[in-house]
């Protein structure tokens, strides 16, 4: 089995459990009495908590020999984690709980980003050739997903959750190829990994290049939090909401899969892609402010292809060539930890207060943070075009 198939089977695993928890877990949640800001709270708390957890789990997984053996046991963290918010009566209890599982899973994509970098850059194929597989199983996972919900309880939601997240756990030990951290198979001195984190920090190029990226992204909180109550409040049934999150997702893979491939033959660089996933942003998100009906949501939908794929594959470029490569795996944590962490936490803890005052409208601010994120990209425009990024287009 090449290290292709071998990613592309990770990826899946971990896809299969943010495919139903991210579209589905605000509606297991609100099953369990819980309101729309204590909703937004508990998702936020676990993403914005990262900015804690993502520095030390990053020098804690550059500790080991091989990137699979910290992996293995963040995804064995996930399951406990799911597992036992699965199973407390007690809502303290299940935010606890959950947070740990959020924080287990939210750690294993720059982690699994790094290993898949390094892999497809040593056997000559696309990083986004895996990813995309990682992209399918969440299509499939939530379509499925809504489906089922149709015909049973919310309760299976966490079911599949713990289940996908014990898949996880083991074959990424048993399948992912034993990369080395360290070329030299030599384990770096805890100093010497902090060090390389404060490299990263003191970067004012690589900080503002990230949290320009983290803004875009975050703008996708209150979609993520609340589109299928929302939905559900205007007539839409939850398998119709798995195949808006199916389309959306969908998109994304026609992206990574088509788009992506003729993009670098026609030298587009990660920096335009950026600015075309901000300004997709800036658009989806006001229009979907205005309670699009059914048919129209289809194509808002499909623009996921720009809002998050274009923009996750322009900061991964980004991110790389813009540290030095023993600092990949802290360089990809403080990209992740403040796009999918810190600032889309934020996003999503403000969502709940934005949906219980004012519903649809929510989205409104989310436009906002996605303007700020592409004036933030635009600061850095000389540097980033300068040669440093591979495939950099000139404007």
């Amino acid at each position: 089995m090449n290290s292709a198939t071998r990613v592309s089977l990770h990826y899946i695993t971990l896809f299969a459990v943010t495919g139903v928890s991210m579209p589905f877990a605000g509606l297991w949640l609100k099953s369990k009495g819980m309101s729309g800001a204590e909703i937004g709270l508990l998702l936020a708390l676990p993403m914005i908590g990262r900015l804690i957890s993502g520095p030390f789990m990053a020098v804690w997984a550059d500790g080991f020999r091989h990137r699979r053996s910290a992996i293995s046991l963040i995804g064995f963290a996930m399951t406990l984690g799911y597992g036992f918010a699965g199973l407390t009566d007690s809502t303290l209890l299940r935010g606890l709980f959950w947070s740990i599982g959020a924080t287990a899973t939210a750690a294993l994509f720059p982690l699994g980003d790094v290993l898949a970098l390094r892999l497809a850059k040593r056997d000559g194929y696309p990083f986004s050739l895996p990813r995309g597989f990682g992209s399918l199983a969440f299509v499939l996972a939530n379509v499925g997903m809504g489906a089922l919900l149709t015909m049973v309880s919310p309760e299976l939601i966490i079911v599949w959750i713990v289940v996908a997240s014990g898949l996880c756990c083991v074959l990424s030990r048993l399948l992912l190829p034993p990369v080395l951290v360290s070329e030299t198979g030599t384990k770096a001195a805890v100093r010497d990994r902090f060090a390389g984190m404060g490299r990263l920090l003191r970067n004012r190029t690589f900080m503002i290049a990230v949290l320009g990226v983290a803004a875009i992204q975050a703008a996708h909180g209150f979609y993520y939090g609340f589109s299928a109550i929302l939905w559900k409040g205007q007539g839409l049934s939850e398998s119709s909401t798995g195949l808006l999150w199916g389309c959306a997702v969908a998109a994304e893979i026609v992206f990574m899969w088509l788009i992506d491939p003729w993009r670098r033959r026609m030298g587009i660089g990660a920096y335009t892609l950026l600015l075309i996933g901000g300004g997709a942003a800036v658009v989806r998100w006001t229009l979907m402010a205005t309670e699009p009906g059914y048919a129209a949501l289809w194509p808002l939908q499909a623009m996921h292809g720009l809002t998050f794929a274009a923009t996750y594959l322009g900061s991964v470029e980004i991110v790389d060539a813009l540290s030095p490569r023993q600092d990949h795996t802290s360089s990809q944590t403080v990209a992740s930890m403040l796009s999918s962490g810190l600032m889309t936490g934020l996003a999503t803890a403000i969502s709940g207060p934005l949906y219980d005052q004012l519903g649809s409208a929510g989205y409104l601010a989310m436009a906002g943070i996605a303007v700020v994120g592409i004036v933030a990209v635009l600061s850095v425009r000389a540097p980033v075009k300068s040669g440093l990024l591979p495939g950099a287009a000139p404007a």
